[in-house]
């Protein structure tokens, strides 16, 4: 086989999607983008726009992009895209600034004192934070920092949004790597969060152009079917479209009858995903109804009603109740002419710009009426859930915990129930009572004690279904709080972030304790000097190291079992035996039941020195026959690794405590073996792969389990083992496993 070069995969991409090899005229886009300004806000101050230009062309002057276009040319291409969306001169302006701070010398102080707080803001809202300080957390730490900042101003997050949709058309002329993983963040990430905003526009272009990256052939193919069908589907539009209009012009009501444009990662979705054949994709077929007022909505559905059969259970009313985005519209899907299902949606036309263009529309309303308090207030009540994020992010201090939970919160679907007052909540598919506690009000979820559904008593891990009228009972007691077996059960990411949060604080001062007196016991059960140690400064130093925020902080994170006492004590007394030379250093010893003798059962011989301490590293678990190496350590005798372990290069850099060591196994030798199980998921797997273990005398030490989204199951078992010709059996038995498809040692963590 050979290998495809960048070229030859560039070539073909082109061949294949077209569009996302997009380029941007610089001729008359100032020109263009004004005028777009100028008609939806008339009275805007449209010189911030040009002295933004100016400066955005001053300071990118030179830069080119991957198409060999002007770097000026992106920045006034996203501002354009913003404009489109109705957004007023001071947003537009951050737009064309928006890479001025991340990519030249301009700087964030400078931009302040020319533009304003509010344009400076916007632009810091989304600059990338510095990858070589944050390393690999850098892409989860600047998507929390757009959350925090897109939570004081929504803006921030349409700026991120132009950016992204201006680079997808422009993807063909970036790495194929790097382009699938934007593409799959885009999904993951930015298309979701297009949707929670409403703005349809912007949502839709960016999966499609993330689909067609990821997946360029079946694109192709999916293209090429709903074009085959287009000659046959626009004369059946029309014919449809022909009969709505006869009814309109019957009921006399004034509106637009449209066919709807057809997105090609949705009908993905629904074959592929969701298994369907392609004829029998109801919205292939679509038709828009636009009117003027809410009654006339309700009017046009009788008449297609009375007209065509509705298709049970495919009406949806979002005018009475709004999506969580605030997108309202009648949905129906309706056996038409000829038998095929016709999807039909209608809505006014306020209606239609809020589904378009969402959130931007609150600010274009916002921004042309002046101060826009009263719509301000609204806007931040419909948009709860962005103060939820903002909420959990500042608990959530993991980066890849945190990405995780903002992926299910974007893009979890929805229920919607009702208080005993009618108010509609939104929750994510497979809610409890809990997490509707949780999402009326903090408190409410802390004294949570029972809950009617519907008007019946149920448990409180009962899921909640679309329609169902809850109501919770809340203690009196003012010391009430929640139960921690509620996190086997919630699935909103507020309801949890908050159970964790009070277990935290109330039981912190416990926890600070416990930590205090596990840390002493372990110390004097090692004979270590106990007023030497904690009179230092040196726990201050640990907890720093550990990016806790104080000393407190780590005596709680050992008390709540997150962090060992083991591992805190080898950092104080490294530290204590580096800072205080007259003393000498601190010998450790090892703690914890042996499980076999000391003397030579390591396997391990070291050459010129017998009857040092040996111990194999866990990063690599070496076995008789891997080349290895060995190091002296401090307090630890020789630790040993195999050559090829990733820690040796880092050992390198101090080759006087280097030794040779060479393999001496002994009946006793018992060796730590890791193997990856690979598989496809099923019922039993788990059990079936720990029985063959068994069976085998093989002893398991620990086991990490996971799923992906594929369905592809991934075990890692550490277990102990004597002989090691012994492993090559084991790993054939567990081969053979049904739906095993790979297994291995894993020799490096």
């Amino acid at each position: 086989m050979t290998e495809t070069t960048p070229v030859a995969q560039s070539s073909s991409l082109r061949r294949l999607v077209p569009r996302i090899f997009s380029r941007s005229g610089r001729r008359d886009g100032m020109e263009l983008l004004l005028r777009t300004v100028r008609t939806h806000h008339p009275k805007g101050d449209l010189s911030i726009i040009e002295r933004a230009y100016a400066v955005a062309d001053r300071a990118h002057e030179g830069q080119k992009r991957q198409s060999g276009e002007p770097y000026i040319t992106h920045p006034l291409a996203v501002a354009q895209i913003l404009a489109d969306l109705g957004l007023g001169p001071k947003a537009i302006a951050a737009a064309l600034l928006h890479d001025t701070v991340e990519d030249t010398e301009y700087r964030l102080d400078t931009l302040t004192a020319e533009f304003g707080d509010e344009v400076a803001m916007l632009v810091d809202g989304v600059t990338k934070l510095d990858k070589v300080k944050y390393g690999e957390s850098a892409q989860a730490e600047t998507v929390r920092k757009m959350i925090v900042a897109m939570s004081r101003d929504i803006r921030v997050l349409l700026i991120k949004l132009a950016d992204r949709l201006h680079n997808a058309r422009t993807w063909g002329f970036v790495a194929p790597e790097k382009s699938r993983r934007k593409a799959t963040e885009t999904l993951e990430i930015y298309a979701p969060l297009a949707h929670r905003l409403g703005i349809q526009t912007i949502k839709s272009e960016l999966e499609e152009l993330s689909f067609a990256v990821l997946h360029p052939k079946l694109y192709v193919e999916i293209e090429s079917l709903v074009k085959q069908r287009t000659p046959q589907r626009e004369q059946y539009v029309q014919n449809v479209i022909e009969s709505v209009e006869s009814d309109l012009r019957e009921l006399r009501i004034r509106g637009r009858v449209e066919g709807r444009p057809k997105q090609l990662y949705s009908v993905y979705q629904k074959m592929v995903v969701r298994g369907r054949e392609f004829d029998d994709i109801y919205d292939l077929i679509g038709i828009r109804v636009l009117v003027n007022t809410v009654r006339d909505c309700y009017a046009v559905l009788g008449a297609i009603h009375a007209r065509w059969t509705p298709l049970p259970g495919r009406f949806k009313d979002y005018i009475a109740t709004p999506k969580f985005n605030l997108y309202q519209s009648l949905h129906t899907t309706v056996i038409g002419p000829g038998g095929r299902t016709v999807e039909i949606q209608i809505r006014t036309n306020e209606m239609h710009q809020q589904a378009e263009y969402g959130v931007a529309a609150h600010w274009k309303y916002k921004e042309r009426i002046g101060s826009g308090k009263a719509d301000a207030k609204s806007l931040d009540a419909d948009m709860a859930w962005l103060a939820h994020i903002s909420d959990w992010q500042a608990e959530t201090a993991d980066p890849g915990e945190f990405l995780d939970s903002l992926r299910f919160e974007i893009g979890a679907k929805e229920v919607y129930v009702f208080t005993p007052k009618g108010r509609v909540i939104g929750l994510p598919a497979g809610a409890t009572p809990v997490d509707f506690a949780y999402a009326v009000h903090t408190e409410v979820g802390h004294r949570t004690m029972g809950a009617k559904v519907n008007g019946r008593l149920v448990p409180l891990e009962s899921e909640l279904t679309s329609g169902d009228v809850v109501e919770v009972f809340t203690s009196k007691n003012p010391d009430a709080g929640p139960s921690q077996d509620w996190l086997s059960f919630v699935k909103s990411t507020r309801a949890r972030s908050k159970i964790r949060g009070w277990f935290t604080k109330e039981r912190r001062e416990e926890a600070v304790e416990q930590g205090k007196e596990a840390i002493a016991r372990a110390m004097r059960r090692q004979n270590l000097p106990l007023q030497r140690l904690m009179s230092q400064d040196s726990f201050s130093e640990v907890a720093h190291q550990l990016k806790y925020e104080d000393v407190s902080a780590l005596y709680a994170a050992v008390g709540e079992g997150h962090v060992s006492t083991q591992s805190v004590i080898e950092k104080v007394t490294s530290l204590v035996s580096a800072n205080d030379t007259a003393t000498g250093p601190i010998d450790l010893p090892q703690i914890g039941r042996a499980r076999r003798p000391r003397d030579g059962d390591s396997g391990i011989l070291v050459r010129g020195a017998p009857d040092i301490l040996v111990k194999l590293a866990k990063c690599c678990t070496p076995v008789p026959g891997d080349e290895i190496i060995g190091f002296v350590t401090r307090g630890s005798g020789v630790s040993v690794h195999r050559s090829d372990c990733t820690n040796v290069k880092s050992l390198m850099d101090d080759p006087q405590r280097l030794i040779d060591v060479e393999w001496a196994p002994t009946t006793k030798s018992i060796f730590l073996v890791q193997i990856q199980v690979e598989a496809l998921d099923r019922s039993g797997l788990l059990s079936d792969v720990t029985r063959v273990l068994s069976e085998h005398h093989v002893n398991i030490l620990s086991a990490t389990v996971s799923t992906t989204n594929d369905r592809l199951a991934l075990s890692r078992f550490v277990f102990e083992m004597g002989d090691i010709v012994h492993l090559d059996r084991v790993l054939n038995a567990v081969r053979r496993i049904d739906a095993v498809y790979d297994v291995y040692r894993v020799t490096s963590s």
